[in-house]
Parts: C-alpha cells; sequence; structure tokens
C-alpha cells in the first residue's frame, strides 16, 4: 500500500494517536533498574519500551584481542521475540547486527575510552516492546546506563527519528508512520555539545526539508536531554520517579 493511500494525519489537523507534529509521545526514563550489572536504565517512549545494562571495565577474553591504548567498547542491541506483533526469530538477525554497530560508534563518540586500556565495556540493549524509535532509545538507555556504571563520558547522547507523513514533518515517530510514511530520519546527539553522533535517512527530503527536521530533532532531543539528567538526579538524591 502506497503511503499517500494511509491517512497519518485526523480531520482535526493530529496524528492518529492525538499528538501535533512537533510532540513527543510520552516519555519515562529511570537508572538503575537492573541488578547484578555496573549500570542500567530504562526508556519507555509511547509504546516503546527498551532496557540497556552495562558490565565493565572488565577483563578481555581472549587477552590477545585487548587494546594497550584503549578500552574496547561492545554492543548488543537485540529485539525480544514477542516486541513486535509477529513473533521474530529467535537470534540476531542482520537488521540487529547492523544497528549494533550503530549505536557502538554513536556511544563511542562519548566515551573517554583511553582511561581504561586492555579493557572491554559491554553495553547490552534489549527492546521488550517495539512501536517506532528503536535504536534511538536505544542509545539514550545505553547512554545513561553507562553514565550509571560510572564510565567518564564527554556528554549524554539522546536521540529521537523525525519522520515526514503525509507531506509533513513530524517528531518521534511510532511504528505506523515507520511503515507507512514518506520518510524516517533517526537522529542522536550529544546536546552540551551540540554534536551529532548519528544520523541516517530513509526516503526522501528536499533540502529545506532536511534543515527543519534536523531542527525538530534538536528540539525533541533537548526535551529526552533534560528528562535524561532529571533521571540521573533522581537516583543520586533517592527520589523515585513516582514521587517526582
Amino acid at each position: 500500500m502506497k503511503s499517500n493511500e494511509v491517512k497519518l494525519i485526523r480531520e482535526d489537523g493530529r496524528r492518529l494517536d492525538g499528538r501535533a507534529f512537533d510532540e513527543l509521545r510520552p516519555l519515562k526514563i529511570e537508572v538503575g533498574v537492573l541488578e547484578k550489572c555496573d549500570g542500567s536504565a530504562y526508556v519507555e517512549l509511547g509504546k516503546t519500551k527498551v532496557y540497556a545494562a552495562v558490565f565493565g571495565p572488565r577483563e578481555v577474553h581472549p587477552k590477545h584481542l585487548a587494546l594497550a591504548d584503549r578500552a574496547i567498547l561492545n554492543c548488543r542491541y537485540h529485539m525480544a521475540s514477542f516486541s513486535v506483533d509477529e513473533r521474530k526469530p529467535l537470534g540476531m538477525t542482520r537488521r540487529e547486527i547492523e544497528l549494533s554497530k550503530v549505536i557502538r560508534e554513536a556511544l563511542e563518540s562519548v566515551v573517554f575510552l583511553e582511561e581504561f586500556p586492555r579493557t572491554c565495556i559491554d553495553v547490552y540493549i534489549e527492546v521488550i516492546q517495539a512501536d517506532g524509535g528503536t535504536r534511538t532509545a536505544g542509545i539514550t538507555a545505553g547512554s545513561l546506563a553507562l553514565a550509571e556504571a560510572g564510565i567518564p563520558m564527554i556528554d549524554l547522547v539522546a536521540g529521537v527519528a523525525v519522520g515526514k507523513i503525509n507531506g509533513h514533518l513530524v517528531l518521534d515517530i511510532s511504528d505506523i508512520e515507520d511503515k507507512y510514511g514518506e520518510a524516517d530520519m533517526p537522529v542522536a546527539m550529544a546536546p552540551r555539545l551540540n554534536s551529532i553522533v548519528l544520523l541516517q535517512l530513509n526516503g526522501r527530503l528536499t533540502g529545506e526539508e532536511f534543515k527543519n527536521a534536523l531542527e525538530l530533532a534538536k528540539k525533541g532531543i533537548m526535551e529526552i536531554y533534560q528528562q535524561q539528567r532529571e533521571a540521573l538526579r533522581r537516583k543520586y538524591s533517592g527520589i523515585s520517579a513516582e514521587e517526582v
């Protein structure tokens, strides 16, 4: 079915879930949610739900893979078989392997790996429910888990996907908007540095649309970034999410 045959904008000018074009889905962020790991985080963006866990720095096995001048950052992005409507096959798919690499490269850009030579840091990202924006939610969660593990970082990383539906640019696309929209552009940034660490584009945008989509992504990322910082503040001040 062609994208222009699917109405993704209601008669009242809002999206199917009632959001405005520049509005994020309801966002929930928590850190320190898992036991027996060095750092963990949970990100819930609408119906998309993602956990991240960090182990390390720890010894590299086998030892000959260790680097003398820095740590190795490993990343595993995985979608649970029950996370999507059509049950996903067990094991790692090509898409998951690709996104593991993309997320690793984004997180590497902000971690002081040279502080931990001859070690490795493992980041595990598990999507337990997918409704669009899983890679950017994974980066957001992975960044927080690294921070909670005490890994020195230049900045946190936050991400969001911008899309184009029925000719309009929209922030934080859902699964149906991703499937039937005209474009999908995941973006992740280290906001304090104003540095883009991930930018991909599926579909077509004009030069002007691309510029506007990037500004829209920055707006959403700053909202997520503030909530990341607030989640860390709650964690270390002993305030629960329910008390806020």
